[in-house]
């Protein structure tokens, strides 16, 4: 079980009170360890991020041969995410609750967790490549060609059981190394499970395009997927895994509507692709600049989700207590990592030769795009995590992918609305 660092101690070895460190003079009511962890954190997931950049930037001649692939791209590597970052949001729960052992059975809290997260993150595979070829198909209206339904389903369903397996060990190695080093996993599953998403999606999404595009083939496999999709799905809800079951009704429309969300931002990337060339170092930045608006969401999610768990925050229209702190640390935490994105997505760039507009452009596009994007995904954060809570169910199932999602769409509007204001795009 989690045991948090002191915020204070009563005295020094030479018997002087300790003042802890808190960030701006202790308004944020975060203690130095929240505030650390979760930095390092992020910091890793944005540098992680822009290795899933300098792939974007390299495959332009794919996106360019199976149209509507950039549209599919944020919601397939958001869906890592918003499945995995739950699931380390329940294990964080059931750590700080005293229900969590390292038990593997199927009936276990860890074995239905990990049963329920599997499914959700194939069946939901599933619901994505269906939404996003209907909604390649409104879109194909404005001159946006598309991929077909089957295709959709072949990277989406195959693509995210390749990922899901390597992200799935990365988010329980996270636990055991929160239990062993007494980290606060609510501070560091978010952006470490967002950054993982990133970077083993994307590679598997490429390497299925190799079976794209292939006629029978493909749509042989497309339904053969889809098939064992709803055979796994049927299995698990004639079982007697009742948690397991309930993350699957809370979870699956909710992945499902945000696989929806995220698409929008597909189709404001696809429809933007000719602004971001003008810059190549702009498609390297978008991966890290969503995954860490997204992580900082996710963060925020999931100490709301445990607190109204433990009961620590009250149930008001207005945050107060611990929930205006974690607001306020949420805020203090994107300025400089949204610096640091730009400056390493600024220092990547010049060694990998892409076009930029200098790195001091390329800071006032990417902290004003992420300020923007920090204040959406609070109030989505708080008031989605809120509701949750009133309609009696589980915040730690819903609050992160609807605050990933909305960060997707918000993300690459308020980025590409910056890189205009900016003059860069």
């Amino acid at each position: 079980m989690f045991r948090r660092r002191p915020t204070s101690s009563p005295s020094s070895r030479r018997g002087v009170p300790r003042i802890p460190w808190r960030p701006f003079g202790g308004l944020l009511g975060s203690s130095k360890g929240d505030a650390s962890q979760s930095l390092a954190a992020l910091a890793f997931s944005g540098s992680t991020s822009l290795i899933t950049g300098l792939t974007m930037a390299s495959i332009t001649g794919s996106f360019e041969r199976f149209p509507g692939l950039l549209l599919f791209i944020p919601a397939a590597v958001g869906l890592r995410g918003n499945v995995f970052g739950p699931l380390g949001g329940r294990l964080s729960t059931s750590l700080r609750t005293g229900t969590f052992s390292w038990t593997w059975r199927r009936d276990s809290v860890l074995g239905q967790n990990i049963v329920a997260s599997l499914t959700a993150s194939f069946v939901a595979g599933l619901g994505l490549a269906i939404v996003a070829a209907i909604v390649s198909k409104f879109v194909s209206g404005s001159g946006v060609a598309s991929i077909g339904l089957a295709d959709y389903v072949v990277v989406s369903m195959l693509g995210g059981i390749l990922a899901s397996a390597l992200v799935l060990v990365i988010t329980l190695g996270l636990t055991v190394a929160s239990a062993r080093f007494g980290w606060d996993l609510d501070n560091v599953t978010a952006p470490m499970v967002s950054s993982a998403g990133d970077f083993v999606t994307l590679p598997a999404i490429v390497l299925c395009t190799l079976l794209i595009g292939r006629g029978t083939l493909t749509t042989a496999l497309a339904a053969v997927l889809g098939v064992l999709g709803a055979v796994l799905l049927g299995i698990v809800f004639r079982s007697q895994l009742g948690t397991c079951k309930r993350i699957l009704v809370e979870s699956l429309p909710v992945l499902v509507l945000a696989g929806f969300i995220s698409l929008l931002a597909g189709v404001a990337l696809e429809g933007s692709v000719e602004h971001l060339l003008r810059y190549s170092v702009l498609l390297i930045l978008v991966p890290g600049f969503l995954s860490t608006g997204g992580a900082l969401g996710g963060v925020l999610s999931s100490r709301l989700a445990t607190k109204f768990h433990l009961g620590m925050i009250d149930r008001s229209i207005l945050p107060d207590g611990e929930a205006r702190s974690d607001i306020s640390l949420t805020f203090a935490l994107a300025v400089p990592i949204f610096v640091f994105i730009a400056l390493v997505t600024a220092f990547v760039g010049s060694l990998t030769g892409h076009s930029s507009p200098g790195f001091g452009l390329l800071v006032l596009v990417t902290v004003t795009g992420g300020l923007v994007s920090t204040l959406v995904v609070v109030v989505v954060s708080y008031y989605a995590t809120l509701g949750v809570v009133r309609f009696g169910l589980d915040p730690d199932n819903l609050g992160i992918p609807l605050a990933s999602a909305t960060l997707d769409v918000v993300g690459a509007l308020a980025l590409i609305g910056a890189a205009m204001v900016w003059g860069v795009a």
